[in-house]
């Protein structure tokens, strides 16, 4: 219909309208089809970059970690973590694309709508200051790695086990299975317990003149149970500290690195083994918390 025909439409004739749709039916059908091609693009598009995203970064931190020799769980736990933030990163920046386009196609005026917006973003962002310090504390706990899905830690006042982080909050399962959700602008302290759940410690005193014994025994049985149980222990125990205690006696201070499922069986495996070899060479030893042995 043209212009000047728009000064002969008459509102009250049927037939009217009906040219009036008729001459529009091309113009909603094209709309809608390119309209369905930018959603369909937009899903193809998400899918792809979340799978191309996802092993590109999983092999460079895999690679760099191996270089470390960090242990391939913790690997796994820091790429899972990247990857779920780039993930909704990238699902806001997509969404924010795909409303842009689809505006623009039905005929809104997408600048001045971002100008507007942007206006009403400066009085939402004087309320909205506490969303903007979660970002950004959320990008410095990811950047700096200080914990990742599946470590323990206590963050908020919360502990727990990680089962999401994204820039905006952390959420934790403790021990009876609830689930807190902390605002990483709440997080001002944070205390990973990942790391010391895969150090064993063991303390023995045995007499000062079977001290050099002793140690080297000590030694010796950490690196017999290093190789028996080589898929669990990431260090063989060893002897690090020696101290004067009581009447002539000496304290060795022995640790080790285990995977954290396994830490406790690495540890009664490396006691009981130490027990038995100390017996069979007639040391007396005593172990914290009052087990003793006499040759």
């Amino acid at each position: 219909m043209s212009r000047f025909a728009y000064f002969l439409f008459d509102p009250t004739s049927w037939s009217d309208w009906r040219d009036w749709l008729d001459s529009q039916k091309t113009t909603i059908g094209e709309h809608l089809s390119r309209v369905v091609i930018i959603l369909v693009l937009l899903v193809v598009l998400d899918i792809v970059l979340r799978r191309v995203l996802g092993r590109v970064l999983f092999g460079a931190i895999g690679r760099a970690a191996r270089a470390r020799t960090e242990d391939p769980i913790a690997i796994r736990r820091r790429a899972d973590t990247l990857i779920s933030t780039l993930n909704w990163v990238l699902s806001i920046f997509l969404f924010f694309l795909g409303a842009g386009l689809v505006l623009g196609e039905i005929g809104l005026n997408v600048s001045a709508l971002i100008a507007g917006v942007g206006v009403v973003g400066i009085a939402l962002g004087l309320g909205a200051q506490t969303l903007v310090k979660d970002v950004i504390n959320g990008m410095f706990i990811l950047i700096e790695d200080q914990y990742s899905v599946g470590d323990m830690v206590t963050v908020g006042g919360s502990s727990g086990e990680v089962i999401e982080i994204n820039p905006r909050r952390t959420v934790l399962r403790d021990a009876d299975g609830n689930i807190h959700t902390i605002p990483n602008s709440a997080v001002t302290i944070a205390i990973n317990r990942t790391g010391s759940l895969n150090r064993l410690r063991v303390e023995i005193d045995v007499p000062f003149r079977e001290s050099d014994r002793a140690i080297e025994l000590a030694n010796v049985v950490g690196r017999e149970v290093a190789e028996s149980l080589a898929s669990d222990v990431i260090s063989a125990p060893k002897v690090v500290s020696q101290s004067v205690v009581g009447e002539g006696d000496v304290r060795l201070g022995i640790v080790g690195d285990a995977r954290p499922a396994a830490r406790w069986q690495v540890e009664l495996e490396y006691r009981r083994r130490l027990k038995r070899r100390f017996d069979a060479e007639r040391i007396a030893v005593t172990f914290e918390g009052g087990e003793t042995g006499k040759g």
